[in-house]
């Protein structure tokens, strides 16, 4: 009897838990994992690149004398800005005044020579016609009037030289811009041409950039404009990130390259120009630059979440394939846009990339396709 019972209590059991169990989803295979895709779609790519460099002044000049003497005056104030032409020193001019006062008394005394020569030829020539005088007598005075001519050609050259001496005692800026520290004072003895500059004044508006770039990229990119693969930008624009991470607030342009490579870095130099109206750029500041490099018209960013590395360190994705199996795919990338790679090879327009449930699914396997929607943080940043 106990038997009986226990056979009936087991068979309603079963019947309960039969009848508990979820009905399975109608058009849906049992275990078939759900993944999330972007459907890849070629789109124009601005291509940038950052680089480190330095400021360095728009144009820099050195004072020095060119002629000896004692300082007077200095006639500006360190750390000021100065304009062109502006008288920066003055050096004790009264030896220079008396050459030059002895150079004008030089210049008449040869002027009244020639004077003098140039009647006594005159007169000579008219008493040769009556042949009261010999030939000699008028070669030799042709001759005393070209000697008078070239002497007062000595005293004007003398008086200039004398005249520009003058001027030197007035040490005048060559350029505009900020002058720095005088290393001299009043009463110093100054040497004409000497090594030692008495200051320095740098132009620092505009301002110039030196990046450096390794000489591979540069072939790289040269070789991508030359086939087509990129197209060049019209007007290279240059943004700058200074060292406490801030952006600077100007925009630069690309001036040239070196036509030289570093042997001990295999580093190429290139200049960029900026602005720096209100002097926040001063030299040698450690800058980073952004540096538009071109435009890849059909470019393909893949998802960075969707980039997985294999044991070889190669990049690979995972994709569905037409009859949504997944299919492992060996690609390659070249640079990190955003939160994106851009792919180089290995996948083309229109292929389905995983990006969410990587961890259920393997090659091979059947899954069910559902688009990924982007976040607005991924839009935004797909365009750099």
């Amino acid at each position: 009897m106990q038997s009986k019972l226990r056979w009936v209590l087991t068979g309603i059991a079963a019947v309960a838990m039969v009848g508990c169990e979820k009905p399975q989803a109608p058009g849906m295979a049992p275990g078939v994992p759900e993944v999330e895709v972007v459907t890849l779609k070629p789109q124009a790519i601005d291509l940038a690149t950052e680089l480190p460099g330095r400021t360095v002044d728009f144009r820099q000049a050195e004072i020095r004398p060119q002629v000896s003497g004692i300082l007077q005056k200095r006639l500006f104030e360190e750390g000021q800005m100065v304009e062109a032409g502006q008288v920066l020193y003055q050096i004790d001019p009264a030896p220079y005044q008396a050459t030059l006062s002895s150079a004008e008394a030089s210049l008449a005394k040869a002027k009244a020579v020639l004077r003098n020569a140039q009647l006594k030829a005159k007169r000579i020539k008219e008493l040769l016609a009556t042949k009261a005088v010999s030939t000699q007598d008028y070669d030799d005075a042709l001759a005393a009037e070209l000697q008078a001519k070239a002497e007062l050609a000595s005293a004007e050259a003398s008086l200039l030289s004398a005249q520009i001496n003058l001027d030197y005692t007035q040490i005048k800026a060559p350029i505009s811009g900020q002058i720095g520290r005088s290393s001299v004072t009043e009463g110093a003895l100054l040497t004409a041409n000497q090594a030692q500059g008495l200051a320095t004044i740098r132009q620092l508006d505009p301002i110039y950039v030196d990046l450096t770039q390794s000489s591979t990229e540069m072939l790289k990119l040269k070789r991508q404009l030359q086939q087509g693969a990129l197209t060049a930008v019209q007007e290279t624009a240059v943004t700058l990130k200074l060292d406490d991470g801030s952006m600077y607030q100007h925009q630069g342009k690309l001036q040239f390259s070196e036509v030289n490579v570093d042997p001990s870095t295999g580093m190429v130099t290139i200049r960029a120009v900026f602005p720096n109206e209100h002097g926040e750029l001063l030299p040698g500041m450690f800058v980073r630059a952004k540096v538009q490099l071109g435009v890849e018209p059909q470019g393909l960013l893949i998802p960075q979440k969707a980039l997985i590395r294999t044991p070889k360190a190669q990049a690979s994705v995972m994709l569905v394939n037409a009859q949504n199996q997944v299919e492992a795919r060996i690609i390659e990338v070249s640079r990190a846009i955003g939160q994106y790679w851009l792919a180089e090879s290995g996948i083309q327009a229109g292929d389905k990339i995983i990006v969410s449930g990587l961890q259920k699914v393997r090659p091979g396997a059947p899954v069910k396709v559902l688009e990924h929607a982007a976040t607005q943080g991924e839009t935004a940043t797909a365009g750099e």
